[in-house]
């Protein structure tokens, strides 16, 4: 009998609505917003944009770009971060850098800059920041993908309210307003600040975006500033509605190639995962029900912030050794989040930590063992599955078979020889 189950490969359907043309969407939708308005011939126009992997993110950004200054604005780009990039100036920029944003793929400045200025005190007792470069221009756009928040539940998550707070309010804000979120509520917290953060600074427009289940740009909306909230409570149900998920809801095992800011807020989407409550077991409403996971390494673009790392009950060697525990401190203390910084059980090579997760699975032959593999948590279209999943293919009429059932391969040094 082999010692690990046989693998198969199975495809997904998902929703697949996209945007055909990133630079027509953006003007079309600009062109029909207020901005033309508002912005005169000469003003600076701030842009934000944030750390996490948007998809086709440099290509919207620039057709923002395109749009002032066909308005006769100046356009500048502010990293809109929070606390990564290790929480420096230099580091936020390298960050967009490696998404293609820069100074001469954008035709314009990027200014980036840790420090911010206070612009009010919140009902709550606290100071409300906002970026010193942001800060001094005419007009703001507030860009952003909408999304399930990987921590917290509510009408408002991930996106364009949270831009205002965590991304422009730089990492002072962060600290304060993750402090706050333990006292109050994320709720009441970000209508909070993003309230004052909306009727003293210039927000001048929202730019969000939604991306299908295949990590594409389904939809780029223009939203302006007085209807943020009610329009982003719509768009994350139909961002909700769009999210992929893994193709069964139980697993002994869910192997994951990389982790990563770019994949996810939380190096690994907790909402793909089922561990958006507890960092290590789904709560009873919560699907899928993963028993174990393992990370064998980052992504390049993470540039070392591990965090996420915690959630996950193995990690290969290369990943620790891949780490930077400076900029995974900062980003999982600033967030509230620290176990997300804890390293787990780790081996060097694949098959020592597959061989420890196979005890855990209990008493079954490992025919039967249920084992989960995905790339990331952000491209799931294709996964691998064991064989105890087989006939349950049958019953999905969103799954499609790629690849018969086989044994995994190993090198000689005893590393998995890479799927995906």
């Amino acid at each position: 009998m082999s010692e690990f189950p046989r693998m198969f490969r199975v495809r997904q359907t998902f929703d697949d609505t996209r945007v055909a043309s990133i630079p027509d969407a953006v003007a079309e939708q600009l062109s029909g917003s207020s901005l033309a308005a508002k912005v005169s011939a000469g003003q600076s126009v701030a842009i934000s944009v944030g750390s996490r992997g948007i998809a086709n993110i440099a290509e919207i950004v620039r057709a923002i770009v395109d749009y002032v200054k066909s308005l006769g604005g100046v356009p500048f780009i502010v990293p809109a971060m929070g606390s990564h990039g290790g929480g420096t100036a230099e580091g936020q920029a390298a960050l967009l850098g490696r998404y293609g944003v820069t100074d001469a793929a954008m035709g314009c400045e990027i200014r980036s800059s840790m420090e911010t200025v206070v612009v009010a005190q919140a009902k709550e007792g606290f100071d409300v920041h906002f970026d010193r470069h942001a800060s001094t221009a005419d007009h703001v756009i507030v860009c952003n993908r909408i999304k399930p928040h990987t921590r917290f539940v509510g009408e408002i998550e991930s996106g364009l309210m949270k831009m205002l707070l965590i991304g422009l309010g730089k990492r002072n804000g962060a600290v304060v307003y993750h402090q706050a979120i333990q006292n109050f509520s994320f709720g009441q917290i970000i209508r909070s600040v993003a309230g004052e953060v909306l009727n003293r600074c210039p927000i001048a427009l929202g730019v969000a975006i939604l991306e299908n289940g295949y990590d594409e740009t389904a939809a780029i909306q223009a939203v302006e500033p007085q209807q943020l909230e009610s329009h982003e409570r719509e768009l994350l149900l139909r961002a909700r509605a769009m999210m992929p998920a893994l193709p069964f809801d139980r697993a002994d095992l869910l192997i994951v190639d990389k982790i990563g800011k770019d994949i996810s807020g939380a190096g690994m989407d907790t909402n793909i995962v089922g561990r958006k409550y507890n960092d290590h077991v789904a709560r009873e409403d919560e699907f899928p029900k993963i028993h174990q996971i393992y990370a064998r390494g980052l992504t390049a673009a993470t540039a070392g912030n591990a965090t996420g790392v915690g959630l996950a009950e193995y990690c290969h060697q290369r990943l620790v050794d891949q780490m930077d525990p400076v900029a995974t401190r900062i980003n999982c203390l600033t967030g509230g989040h620290v176990t997300a910084a804890m390293v787990p059980i780790h081996f060097p090579t694949d098959r020592e930590v597959l061989a420890a997760a196979i005890t855990q699975a209990g008493l079954v032959a490992p025919a039967d063992v249920r084992w989960m593999w995905a790339p990331n948590t952000l491209e799931i279209s294709e996964v691998m599955c064991s064989e105890a999943y087989w006939n349950q293919v049958a019953e999905r009429p969103n799954l499609e078979i790629v690849h018969p059932p086989e044994p995994l391969r190993f090198d000689a040094d005893d590393q998995l020889l890479e799927v995906f």
